[in-house]
């Protein structure tokens, strides 16, 4: 596409949080210099106490892309009897490179792994009757990605780390905005976390990571402003969308797919206007009939929908 850079830019492809960081100060030097704990062991303290689970069953990662490639080192001699329901978060079909694409549940029973992303990635739809299955095919291990699960618009999340054929990754580079220095973290029986312990190099998660990690798990009023935020702006940026006669497809977090003629003139359009929203070529089964939008600060959403709606 051959168009001139705007002056402003909003963007609307990213899907992680919006909201304004508080001042944080950090010994910048301090954490630069010294090695970082490599057991992140304040980080596994805390999710061990909200989760009320052992920390032998948590390990912290360089991101969800990390743990993603540690389980499929792990489970490397089981890639073809992987299934992954689609459409899907694309690094997973990368990582697991003959794991089979699914399009429904149903079929979970016939692998010995079956990935999740859930809430999805792109659709933003969340299931959230899964013990059921996962009860009902004890021999498959559910690989289960919660990378969103902190956008939930409401509070029906179910609580599957009690299961010992689930194995469940978070992010906290979506919630908390800290895309660029990279955390997440696995929960799983204390088997499989030590196997892929002894597959993760030392000190993968550095210390800036850990230390803003820190930070926002003991910052309540951030996590509660993000949840407060979302609940409010997301809904009624949706709906307004419908209003104005788009197909929005359902979804249970911040973002969604909005059902498209043409995506390609449509971005181009969007870009020449400084919007960006992202496309979905690269997503089994979507086949870029979608673009996904994430919602942004008020004023922002109102520009893109009056945008939708001149190109309509």
């Amino acid at each position: 596409m051959n168009i001139a850079r705007p002056e402003r830019i909003i963007d609307f492809s990213t899907n992680t949080n919006i909201i304004s960081w508080p001042k944080i100060n950090l010994d910048i030097e301090r954490l630069a210099s010294s090695y970082p704990d490599y057991e992140c062991s304040s980080l596994v303290k805390i999710i061990s106490e909200r989760e009320n689970i052992s920390q032998s069953r948590i390990l912290f990662t360089n991101g969800i892309n990390e743990a993603i490639y540690l389980l499929a080192n792990l489970l490397s001699g089981q890639s073809l009897n992987t299934g992954i329901l689609q459409p899907c978060y694309s690094e997973y079909m990368r990582a697991f490179s003959q794991a089979q694409s699914v399009f429904n549940l149903d079929e979970a029973g016939r692998f010995k792994n079956f990935i999740i992303v859930n809430p999805n990635n792109p659709t933003g739809i969340y299931i959230n009757n899964l013990s059921e299955l996962i009860i009902n095919h004890p021999d498959t291990r559910f690989i289960i990605d919660e990378a969103y699960i902190d956008f939930l618009i409401n509070d029906s999340r179910e609580r599957l780390c009690d299961f010992d054929n689930v194995i469940i990754l978070r992010s906290l580079t979506k919630i908390f905005h800290l895309s660029g220095v990279r955390i997440g973290y696995v929960i799983a029986n204390e088997s499989i976390i030590e196997s892929l312990r002894r597959l993760q190099p030392t000190w993968s998660v550095n210390s800036v990571a850990q230390e803003l990690a820190l930070y926002f798990l003991n910052d309540s009023d951030f996590y509660n402003r993000t949840r407060e935020f979302y609940r409010s702006e997301a809904p009624g940026f949706m709906q307004a969308l419908r209003d104005s006669g788009f197909e929005i497809m359902k979804s249970s977090v911040h973002y969604f797919l909005l059902r498209v003629r043409d995506d390609y003139e449509l971005i181009k359009f969007l870009l020449s206007r400084g919007l960006v929203v992202r496309h979905t070529r690269n997503f089994a089964g979507l086949d870029g009939k979608y673009i996904r939008v994430a919602t942004r600060k008020h004023d922002e959403n109102k520009i893109l929908q009056e945008a939708l709606t001149l190109f309509s």
